[in-house]
């Protein structure tokens, strides 16, 4: 049985009303359809197919001692032939041969890696190259329509759009370190399509396809493209992102609501250092294991995640205020991050 869902008698007037409504039903889906076909116009020449050869040994070992390392994406940001990546897409590769849209084929040199970040700069050997524009990943909005290009299961120059299904979604990276302000949409991607452009309907980059849920429908990741502005120019000069480091391993506690109490803290969380590397920055400072470290300078630390976070490339040679809880007492130290990277 089919229920019609009116709120009164149909009117003289309504049949009129349906072609107007087609209509406007079509300029919206030629609307729509304009918007994807001039963002790939604009960024599709850009996107690069990636064939990545990595080290054998043993029975494995083939000519050259390599083997077939995978395949994945990129895009073109500089004429020169600057590309960004996905880091786990070459990472540990002893050769990269790009492909781009024209079908021509380059040989690509790794100019630098981060697997915190899990992305990558490599550099095409050619020069006047189609380029993409990066964009602002900050004013992207939930629901805003954005497309994925990219090279899925081998099919080359892959077009997938959707829209923008949350912001601030948090994964981590192989290396173990979490990826803070991840892009979540429903674009649909598959392996193949990591270290593609997202792009938003102006053919601006916001972000670099990265990772999809396996079972899931429609939930794919992205790492937002201000993040790469950030890792881009730190790979160019430096080859990685140097991070600056403490020497303390640790792990998330909860405290309880006495010890809150006893202590007057402010937060129930923190780190419980369970390890201090011999002169390390913490050993210097005075930190030991079982300190529950509760703030890093002027930040509350409620997890190692935050700690991590606080620990850029900025902080290297800075003296820090570290608020630590030692057996129940509240303690103040300073500690002088040097340069690491854990």
């Amino acid at each position: 049985m089919l229920t019609l869902l009116t709120s009164g008698a149909a009117t003289p007037d309504m049949p009129d009303a349906v072609p107007n409504a087609v209509t406007s039903e079509h300029d919206i889906l030629d609307a729509y359809s304009s918007a994807v076909v001039g963002a790939v116009d604009r960024v599709g020449p850009a996107v690069v197919h990636l064939e990545v050869k990595q080290a054998s040994s043993g029975r494995m070992r083939g000519r050259g001692g390599e083997r077939p390392g995978g395949t994945g994406s990129g895009f073109v940001f500089t004429p020169d032939g600057f590309t960004l990546t996905n880091s786990h897409v070459i990472h540990g590769a002893t050769a990269v041969r790009a492909t781009l849209a024209d079908g021509s084929e380059h040989r690509a040199e790794i100019v630098g890696d981060d697997p915190e970040s899990d992305l990558a700069v490599i550099r095409l050997d050619a020069t006047a190259l189609a380029c993409a524009e990066l964009g602002d990943s900050g004013t992207l909005r939930p629901g805003q329509l954005v497309i994925a290009i990219g090279n899925p299961l081998g099919f080359q120059a892959t077009v997938t759009a959707g829209v923008v299904s949350a912001l601030g979604r948090s994964i981590r990276a192989q290396s173990g370190r979490l990826i803070a302000g991840i892009i979540q949409t429903d674009a649909a991607l598959n392996p193949g399509n990591s270290g593609g452009p997202l792009v938003d309907s102006r053919g601006r980059v916001v972000g670099v396809n990265t990772a999809v849920i396996a079972g899931a429908q429609g939930i794919c990741f992205a790492i937002p493209v201000n993040t790469a502005r950030f890792v881009i120019p730190r790979l160019i000069r430096d080859g990685r992102v140097q991070r600056s480091y403490l020497g303390v391993v640790g792990q998330s506690v909860r405290l309880s609501r006495r010890r809150m109490q006893l202590s007057h803290l402010a937060t129930g969380r923190g780190v419980l250092v369970t390890e201090v590397a011999p002169k390390s920055p913490a050993e210097q400072a005075g930190m030991r294991p079982r300190d529950i470290i509760l703030q890093f300078g002027e930040t509350p630390v409620t997890s190692v995640d935050d700690l991590h976070a606080l620990l850029t490339d900025e902080r290297i040679g800075k003296t820090e205020r570290v608020i630590l809880l030692r057996e129940g007492v509240s303690r103040t130290l300073e500690v002088t991050p040097a340069a690491g990277s854990r």
